[in-house]
């Protein structure tokens, strides 16, 4: 692994109990670093699962205390109940009063200020979509409007999958619902023009959770009927969002020393199945040797070319 610069800044994607892929991958870096994250990343972005594992990362958790965190909460916070089994005719399957609880426990009373004002400081971005507003809000330690938000509100509003757990404060649900599941595009943006970071001197670590198989068969689309639609649309929406966001990064930021990192599923796992939290671990030491070998994902492999001359 190649080492990294002055700056260092980590951006973490959405999805579930897939975090338990980004926090046992972190863990492998600690134990080769030899120190714990909270000590490596001073700029932490993230949406959904990637804010639970932001925020804790800035409260000065462990890869390794997180690591557990998610592999013995799983099934306290996605518990199977009469909500569950009755969608989609109740509003949500999960009370958000498990994973409010596992944050207290965890982060205490913080407000977002607090992370600005800690020694050393850390910047934190968390991403939520406002849908009074209609729009993505970014709510970070040093905004005005932000300072005073307890961190565990801020997460939740990050975490709130429709359908899965409930909106908070009547507005605001998963950051994912925008165009920012994949949060690196805004983390680069925030190290080169809020913090004034030397680009040359700075490393971006973007971690996926895993991409999907491909589960359309050549001619199926022409077949489908209305409510077939419906799952492949939503893949392809958050799939091209993701990559849209690494290709963000590498055209605008060349001088960065960005790192994406993602791993290919070989089957679709649901974003609320604790059971499969040992499968999704062996997923986590795959990512965790990528990203000590520096294999890095290039999710669209676009590259520029010249106009051809007349």
């Amino acid at each position: 692994m190649k080492p990294f610069r002055k700056n260092v800044a980590i951006a973490i994607d959405g999805g579930g109990i897939r975090g338990v892929i980004v926090t046992k991958a972190l863990s492998l870096l600690e134990e080769e670093l030899g120190k714990p994250v909270h000590e490596i990343f001073r700029l932490v972005a993230g949406t959904s699962t990637g804010s639970i594992i932001s925020a804790g990362i800035a409260s000065g958790l462990t890869a390794s205390q997180l690591h557990q965190l998610y592999t013995s909460l799983g099934e306290t916070i996605f518990k199977k109940s009469w909500r569950t089994f009755f969608w989609p005719l109740t509003r949500f399957r999960f009370p958000h009063e498990p994973l409010a609880k596992a944050l207290q426990d965890h982060l205490g009373n913080k407000k977002m200020g607090d992370f600005w004002t800690a020694n050393p400081a850390t910047d934190v971005v968390i991403t939520t979509f406002d849908l009074l507003a209609n729009k993505t809000c970014f709510i970070k330690p040093w905004k005005r409007e932000y300072k005073y938000w307890p961190v565990i509100r801020a997460v939740l509003a990050s975490s709130s999958i429709p359908t899965y757990f409930p909106v908070v404060a009547g507005r605001y649900v998963d950051g994912g619902v925008g165009s920012y599941a994949d949060p690196c595009y805004l983390a680069a943006y925030e190290a080169q023009f809020c913090l004034k970071w030397d680009l040359k001197e700075t490393t971006l670590i973007s971690l996926g959770t895993g991409r999907d198989p491909k589960t359309v068969k050549p001619g199926q689309p022409g077949r489908f009927l209305a409510w077939e639609w419906l799952t492949p649309t939503l893949d392809a929406f958050l799939t091209s969002a993701d990559d849209q966001q690494v290709h963000l990064v590498e055209t605008f930021f060349p001088d960065l020393d960005f790192r994406r990192f993602q791993v290919d599923l070989t089957e679709a796992i649901p974003l609320d199945d604790p059971l499969q939290i040992p499968k999704l671990e062996q997923y986590g030491e795959k990512m965790g040797k990528k990203i000590l070998n520096d294999q890095y994902d290039h999710a669209l492999g676009v590259t520029p070319e010249l106009p051809h001359s007349k």
